[in-house]
């Protein structure tokens, strides 16, 4: 199935989701929820009694539940069990907690949310400027980062045309595309900027989005032009496309003086604007 990974925040705590197009259902991390709505610092064996005690009553519900694997603490993707929003409705009456039925309503909110943007796609990026400016972005740098956003769907879908697939090859791509402009792989480009499970172009200045953009425009262009056949000859156009920013990286640096990629993240970039308004 077609897998969106995301965050969702529910009283300033994080469940880890995934949306799924061809069942249109939201699943959500079991263990997270468990977390958040009991504060147990044990999740795991709250879970795994939980499981003991719903078998012992004769319930179905553990016996559906699904397998996914989600970004763990470390950032490497781990199994993890998972469930629907209609199992959580159910599962959630097991657990005694004060935060049950606001996690109720909440639940059914991002369900809703979730359809509305499939009608209005624009509400998508209405939500997303919502939440950076929340998070003091600027709005020259917002506008940069919505308008990746839209460049990146452009080239995803490029390679979707082409038969390649989510997951593994889409990152192998990617690594090529930034290794090519910035020399550096996309880890190797978060290691710089001392970043874990956070957003790599999130935490991108203006100059590195733009031509970050320019690589990943310019491969989208680029494949049209050319029409790779499989996946080894994408490889060679993602290399081609990061290249044209390359050159243009190289040209900025050598008239300014000063590098592109650099460790600064917008958590630094925040601070520093919050010490100047001060």
């Amino acid at each position: 199935m077609e897998k969106q990974n995301e965050i969702k925040i529910f009283e300033d705590k994080k469940v880890r989701t995934f949306w799924d197009d061809e069942q249109e259902k939201w699943y959500l991390s079991i263990i997270d929820v468990i977390e958040l709505l009991t504060g147990t610092d044990r999740p795991r064996k709250y879970w795994s009694d939980l499981k003991t005690k719903l078998h012992k009553e004769g319930s179905e519900l553990s016996e559906k539940i699904g397998h996914l694997k989600m970004a763990a603490e470390d950032g490497k993707l781990r199994m993890t069990d998972v469930a629907d929003t209609e199992q959580f409705f159910r599962l959630v009456q097991s657990i005694p907690s004060p935060k049950a039925e606001p996690f109720k309503l909440w639940l059914a909110q991002v369900a809703a949310e979730r359809f509305d943007e499939m009608q209005d796609p624009e509400l998508t990026i209405d939500r997303a400027l919502e939440q950076y400016l929340k998070l003091g972005y600027s709005e020259n740098w917002i506008n940069q980062r919505l308008k990746s956003i839209e460049i990146r769907k452009d080239l995803t879908d490029e390679w979707k045309q082409r038969g390649l697939k989510e997951g593994l090859q889409f990152a192998t791509l990617t690594d090529i595309i930034t290794k090519a402009w910035a020399d550096k792989t996309t880890k190797e480009y978060k290691v710089l900027k001392g970043l874990k499970k956070e957003n790599l172009r999130d935490n991108m200045t203006n100059t590195e989005l733009i031509l970050n953009m320019l690589a990943e425009a310019s491969t989208k262009e680029i494949s049209e032009a050319t029409n790779p056949e499989g996946f080894e000859e994408s490889k060679n156009v993602a290399q081609q496309g990061g290249n044209v920013a390359k050159v243009a990286r190289k040209e900025l640096e050598a008239i300014t003086g000063k590098k592109v990629v650099t460790s600064l993240n917008a958590k630094r970039t925040l601070e520093i604007k919050n010490n100047k308004e001060k």
